[in-house]
């Protein structure tokens, strides 16, 4: 493994919960983009995460901005800098409920505007910053406070949605892979236009489980194939070797789901569901990336 930049762009005064992988992986990214970097974040965890007013964890510029407008408000920003012949990163960090609810109105605009921008989702799978309710994004079976049963729809397939946009990069990430968020969001920050990079955040609290477990639960997600990683580029799909090796010998999905009191007493329907949603995943990637659909 290379080893990363030692310069720090989040610093140890976060006001994050224990064990937020958000707040870790964060770290990484803004050490892959470097000083010359504004953040565009909209309501969500990453909000408070910075501090309480006037002090700040954050060594970059951040723009705080309503729920549905961090797209809207990159477009113009992004618009703004390179007029002024600046090539100053503009990312968007936004929870799901920001993205895949809240704010995807203003990311299909982006998108198909050609902004030249990097939007991440990291995705806890809930609304985080609210108490965990239910958003898109929560998988279906996962107990949130207005699915205390369970939920019983699907999880909003986002990276599909956003790939109708033929935008020049995608990608997946996880916050328990560091190295290869790092490497993903510098090859992001490369390409002109716009990019978007969809991050598995587990949360202790939301997902319940101990914190010190955070980077073992994120690995599990992938190691089960419940959480594929892979990047497109201009079209061409490249899975991870990580997850390659996860479709050919899965670890069982019920270690992941017995560390989380999120499943707990989840159905055997809704485990099934779960399961037959990632198998049409992998077959799908496998497809697209031999080229044959």
């Amino acid at each position: 493994m290379n080893p990363l930049p030692a310069e720090e762009f989040v610093h140890k005064c976060t006001t994050a919960c224990a064990g937020c992988t958000s707040s870790l992986s964060l770290r990484y990214i803004l050490k892959a983009a470097g000083p010359d970097t504004v953040l565009v974040v909209p309501a969500c965890c990453t909000a408070v995460l910075q501090g309480v007013y006037p002090a700040t964890a954050m060594n970059v510029t951040v723009y705080n901005i309503a729920f549905a407008a961090a797209a809207a408000t990159a477009s113009g920003m992004a618009a703004a800098f390179r007029r002024a012949g600046r090539a100053t990163n503009v990312i968007c960090y936004a929870g799901d409920g920001g993205t895949v609810d809240i704010g995807i109105q203003a990311l299909s605009g982006a998108l198909e505007r050609g902004t030249d921008f990097l939007y991440i989702c990291y995705d806890n799978e809930a609304y985080g910053n609210t108490g965990m309710q239910r958003s898109g994004a929560t998988p279906i079976g996962a107990i949130t406070t207005t699915t205390p049963g369970g939920k019983t729809d699907a999880k909003k397939d986002i990276d599909r949605i956003v790939a109708a946009h033929s935008i020049p990069y995608m990608a997946t990430a996880c916050a328990a892979y560091p190295q290869d968020l790092y490497a993903k969001v510098k090859k992001a920050l490369s390409i002109p236009g716009p990019k978007f990079i969809h991050l598995l955040s587990p949360c202790p609290p939301g997902w319940r489980y101990s914190a010190e477990r955070s980077v073992e639960v994120g690995k599990l997600a992938v190691k089960t194939g419940l959480w594929m990683l892979y990047e497109r580029e201009h079209g061409e799909l490249r899975i991870n070797p990580v997850s390659k090796a996860a479709m050919k010998r899965p670890a069982p999905v019920e270690e992941y789901l017995k560390v989380q009191g999120r499943f707990k007493g989840i159905s055997d329907q809704a485990k099934g569901a779960l399961v037959a949603a990632m198998e049409q995943n992998h077959r799908r990637l496998l497809a697209e990336e031999a080229g044959t659909c």
